[in-house]
């Protein structure tokens, strides 16, 4: 899955980025990797510059490093509250580069001004992988008691894949944490990757064009056949055609069902779900299923809708699970399964035009803690935006506070209801915590304001 610019508004300027860290000698890491003072071969560890935040008349302390063949930050506010965040971030992409930025959302700044310290990791590895994400996270918490003290309290958060990482560390590590924030999450783990396959097939079965097996000619050859072959033109929002009309209804069915902005969020998105079928031949130290996720994506019996004007499930090329081992596999994989057991509350939110990490995770994620008994721990929130990961500081804000005070008090907060198809297409659905300052200082939509594709809330 190639970097897009997209992911520009999750990284949203957050990283500064200097020297290269050193050789330090340290122990074997558990699974016999290299010095866990040094990065992995291929990679290369940047440690972050950040600057103290003032707090309380007084500076944070800031701590980098390099922790089990990651780089780490951590920050301790001078009036420190006892209790730690552990902040996951999203997808890299398949570089050499391993980098940590802070919480996003003015985040940083609010759970410093409250008194609680965070820590990141860059995780030892790039591409699609959870497991490192998991097990770097759990590692960096062990070492914050070392170099600080051990916290009182723990909580994780994190955005996109940094939401996968968070769902499967409730379940990893049971106990580890005392709530949890994911963000535009991919908390419907391999859910995501049939969703980008069915796109793919879709777009093809409709256009007349054959996807697969794709070719190194894919971008040149035959996306622009199937483009023709559905009318539609890149960088222009116009759906006319019968069968791109098609194609919009399955993605908007396929990514969470009819719900405001689901229409122009298809347009705003089509030509970036178009990209990621084509093949990604930058050399990259990523291998196997943390390089090409998408090898846990089926769909041999996915059945497509709607059926009209041509017969989805009759015209679609069926593709079988290229590593069935690991979409089976129980353990803690770069791809790993979520089970929907969290042991500690959960509150995520989510943009409900989001096509690259669509709403529809929520809806699944919802289905697994209910089937587990655990609805009373997950609480969930739809903001009226497009963009992936497209929060405002108060939405992000609101949402944390109101986590904390569930934890500490015990009083489930609101949310919304992502599952019941007629309360999710109320074209009012999203207000109730969605921000509106953030709507009314809005322009035009843009790749990172995409508010004015939404009607203004009643």
């Amino acid at each position: 899955m190639p970097r897009r610019r997209y992911l520009v508004i999750v990284l949203a300027g957050v990283l500064a980025l200097t020297a290269t860290a050193g050789t330090a000698a340290g122990a074997d890491p558990p699974d016999g990797g290299p010095d866990e003072g040094t990065a992995r071969p291929g990679y290369t560890i940047v440690l972050p510059d950040l600057a103290p935040l003032r707090v309380d008349g007084g500076e944070t302390r800031v701590l980098t490093g390099v922790h089990r063949n990651a780089a780490y930050a951590i920050e301790i506010p001078p009036q420190w509250n006892g209790e730690l965040v552990m902040w996951a971030h999203g997808f890299r992409g398949n570089g050499p580069e391993l980098t940590v930025d802070p919480p996003a959302y003015g985040l940083r700044e609010r759970i410093a001004a409250q008194g609680y310290a965070w820590a990141a990791s860059s995780y030892d590895r790039n591409g699609y992988d959870v497991a490192s994400g998991v097990r770097s996270t759990s590692a960096l918490a062990e070492e914050f008691g070392e170099l600080v003290a051990v916290p009182k309290r723990t909580y994780i958060a994190g955005v996109s894949m940094g939401g996968h990482i968070v769902a499967r560390s409730l379940e990893e590590y049971p106990g580890s944490y005392a709530g949890a924030l994911p963000m535009c999450g991919v908390l419907g783990d391999q859910a995501l990757f049939d969703y980008f396959l069915d796109f793919q097939v879709a777009a093809g079965a409709l256009a007349g064009v054959p996807v697969y097996p794709r070719g190194p000619d894919y971008a040149t050859a035959v996306l622009p056949r199937i483009y023709a072959g559905l009318g539609l033109v890149p960088h222009d929002p116009a759906v006319g055609t019968p069968a791109a009309q098609q194609l919009r209804a399955a993605t908007v069915l396929d990514s969470g069902g009819p719900r405001p902005g689901a229409d122009a969020s298809f347009a705003f998105w089509k030509d970036f779900l178009f990209g990621l079928g084509v093949p990604d031949a930058t050399p990259t130290p990523v291998d196997g299923l943390a390089a090409d996720p998408g090898l846990v994506a089926g769909n041999v019996g996915t059945d497509y809708r709607p059926d009209q004007p041509i017969d989805l499930d009759a015209a679609v090329q069926r593709v079988p699970v290229a590593d069935e081992r690991a979409r089976e596999s129980v353990g803690l994989t770069p791809v790993a399964r979520v089970f929907g057991t969290p042991d500690a509350p959960v509150l995520s939110l989510h943009d409900l035009g989001d096509l690259f990490v669509p709403f529809g995770m929520e809806q699944v994620y919802a289905a697994e803690v209910a089937d587990a008994g655990r609805s009373e721990l997950l609480v969930q929130r739809a903001i009226r935006a497009t963009g992936h990961c497209e929060f405002s500081a108060a939405e992000a804000g609101r949402a944390w506070d109101d986590l904390v005070a569930w934890v500490k008090e015990g009083r489930q907060p609101a949310g919304d209801d992502v599952t019941d198809p007629a309360t999710v297409a109320d074209p009012a659905y999203g207000c109730r915590f969605s921000d509106p300052a953030a709507y009314a200082a809005a322009g035009a939509p843009s790749e990172s304001d995409t508010r004015r594709l939404f009607e203004p809330c009643p």
